[in-house]
């Protein structure tokens, strides 16, 4: 059985680069017939480290963005839950804490997360000794708007926006992104993300800039991507162009689309008997993560 031993560390040694001196006003609830802990205002980001059991660590490790829209954060189905079954497999785990874009607390708030997102891998790679770490098999994950930071942080890894001095490389080594949100054109993108992320009235450029599907190249990571085809939230197209995108530059990527499930199911698509959480690990097994 494994203890889930976690460690719950600030991102940022010193000051949260990119912030406004606020008070903290993070607060959590529980919420629906599942009790999802939802965590709101984040505006000082954090890792909880989840390490698997000494013997079963095989040097993987991902790091964990939950959904919410770019509003909050939906920290367990989306978080902890997951990574306590990557510490199942002997993979480590880490689920972000990203910062809620927002002009209150933040200069500039479209690029908030994605310091955050750096700033976890980053962290990840240059203590990957005292995790017992790969530094070469680092993933991101993300749920949702979690999805559309993973992705974000896997085609944006050029464009740097945290201190990063070392040269600490930022592309993560795969993508895992669950019914994510990855556009943000107006045909198809969760315009409530875009929004939360970019503003009310985004400029076509920055439109482009964040829809992710257009900004895969031959160094994109190799993704695996999840959602069903009923989501009335964010379009099954978010994923269908993201893995189209990674096709046409030869990437191994993989999809599961389910006829049904909806948005927000995390690990569970009550629709099915499939558990696509098993597809992830035949499919990290194979790349040889």
């Amino acid at each position: 059985m494994t203890g889930f031993s976690q460690t719950i560390i600030p991102l940022y040694k010193d000051e949260v680069p990119n912030s406004k001196q606020t008070s903290d006003e993070e607060s959590s609830t529980y919420e629906g017939p599942d009790r999802i802990l939802i965590i709101h205002n984040v505006s000082r980001p954090s890792l909880t480290v989840y390490l698997p059991d000494k013997g079963k660590a095989n040097g993987t490790s991902v790091i964990i963005c939950p959904g919410g829209g770019y509003s909050v954060l939906a920290a367990s189905h989306e978080g902890a839950d997951v990574a306590k079954k990557f510490n199942d497999w002997g993979i480590t785990a880490f689920v972000l804490k990203y910062r809620i874009p927002d002009n209150k607390t933040m200069v500039n708030k479209e690029i908030g997360p994605l310091q955050d997102a750096q700033k976890a891998i980053q962290t990840v790679r240059e203590r990957a000794k005292e995790w017992n770490i790969n530094p070469n098999k680092i993933g991101i994950m993300g749920f949702s708007a979690g999805g559309h930071l993973a992705s974000t942080a896997g085609t944006h890894f050029n464009h740097v926006v945290i201190d990063n001095k070392n040269n600490i490389s930022l592309r993560p080594d795969f993508m895992v992104l669950i019914y994510p949100v990855i556009s943000f054109s107006d045909s198809i993108g969760h315009i409530g993300s875009r929004d939360n992320l970019l503003g009310k009235d985004p400029s076509a450029e920055k439109i482009k800039e964040y829809s992710n599907e257009l900004q895969i190249n031959s160094n994109t990571p190799p993704a695996f991507l999840v959602h069903a085809g009923d989501d009335g939230v964010v379009k099954v197209q978010n994923s269908i162009y993201f893995y189209e995108g990674e096709q046409r530059n030869k990437i191994p990527a993989e999809m599961h689309i389910y006829p049904r499930g909806g948005h927000g199911f995390g690990m569970h698509n009550p629709t099915t008997k499939d558990e696509w959480i098993e597809r992830l690990k035949n499919w990290l097994e194979v790349l040889g993560f």
